[in-house]
């Protein structure tokens, strides 16, 4: 029966960047979106893998779809791509050889679903999308939301390659204690968010966390209001980076509450990004990026560090955009 109302890291040694093909050779903008918009649709995810996720969720979209669907859409291509080292298939494991995935989804209405810890299973933002609208819950986390999972008819899945297998063992053999930088080649997560040709907003964020973080750690991505957060009254938010410092500040729902004052999707990202430094004393050991969609259509974003970008997709194309950041580019 549904419920109406039920109804995000890091590994050792660089991880090389995806092979070039035409998409990911997109344009890459130095400046925002330009103010002026007129509504959807509109595909924002973070990363330049959010590239291919903007395709899938495009498709969607262009098809006449909802936001909740491309969002969904377009987060499963990247966790079912073991190329990327930190989202789903092929994701780094915890301290324990492990994969464990978060994920979260929502949409503008504010129903919501999330998965945690969960393991074995290949799409955790679906499992996240059946727990919205199949259970009366919000959360399922580790055991049980595998067993929910797998009720559902999500087949068990081996997470772990070889790749990831390998850099983990390296890992032990030569610091176990050590914790891999997040920057522009070891980063997490995918946050998207999605905006309708009727004016509706979604959210979807999906990761296998930081790598070689203690077992049953969960970060921002599936905590609702700190690694995203949707209103079809004001807009959406999605986060990036150190989960713990998100978490502290809430940064999600900060972002979009910020908007809801009148600033625009980039200040309202960079306000937030303030507030998680005053949260967070060691902000210049950490990454931590947001970005926006206003329900008129603008986006924006902004990171601590200058070594985040993201993927706009509008009537203007697919492209890479490079937000400002607390420290400067050329430090």
């Amino acid at each position: 029966m549904n419920h109406p109302r039920g109804t995000r890291r890091r590994f050792l040694q660089q991880v090389p960047l995806l092979a070039a093909t035409p998409l990911l050779n997109a344009k890459l903008d130095s400046t925002a979106i330009p103010a002026a918009r007129s509504g959807g649709p509109v595909v924002i995810s973070t990363w330049r893998h959010g590239l291919s996720a903007n395709e899938e969720a495009w498709k969607v979209l262009a098809d006449g779809g909802n936001a909740l669907d491309a969002a969904e859409a377009g987060v499963r291509i990247t966790e079912s791509d073991p190329e990327v080292r930190t989202v789903g298939l092929g994701g780094f494991p915890d301290r324990d050889g492990i994969v464990t995935l978060d994920a979260a989804i929502m949409d503008g209405s504010g129903d919501c679903g999330s998965v945690a810890a969960l393991e074995d299973i290949m799409h955790p933002i679906s499992v996240a999308r059946r727990v919205m609208t199949e259970t009366p819950h919000v959360m399922l986390v580790g055991a049980g939301a595998r067993q929910f999972a797998v009720a559902q008819g999500f087949a068990p899945t081996e997470l772990l390659t070889e790749a990831s297998r390998r850099d983990y063992e390296k890992w032990l053999e030569e610091d176990g204690s050590y914790r891999p930088p997040i920057n522009v080649e070891n980063h997490d997560t995918i946050g998207l968010l999605t905006l309708d040709k009727d004016g509706n907003i979604a959210a979807a964020c999906t990761t296998s966390g930081a790598a070689y973080k203690y077992h049953g750690r969960v970060g921002d991505s599936p905590i609702i209001g700190a690694g995203l957060y949707a209103d079809n009254e004001v807009g959406a938010a999605t986060a990036t980076g150190w989960g713990e410092a998100v978490i502290r500040a809430c940064g999600s729902f900060l972002v979009v509450e910020l908007m809801r004052q009148g600033h625009d999707p980039t200040e309202a990202c960079k306000l937030a990004v303030e507030r998680v430094i005053a949260k967070n004393p060691d902000w210049k050991d950490i990454q931590v990026g947001f970005i926006a969609l206003h329900k008129d259509g603008r986006t924006g974003g902004y990171c601590i560090h200058p070594d985040f970008d993201y993927a706009v997709y509008d009537g203007e194309g697919n492209r890479m955009v490079l937000p400002d950041s607390k420290v400067p580019r050329n430090e």
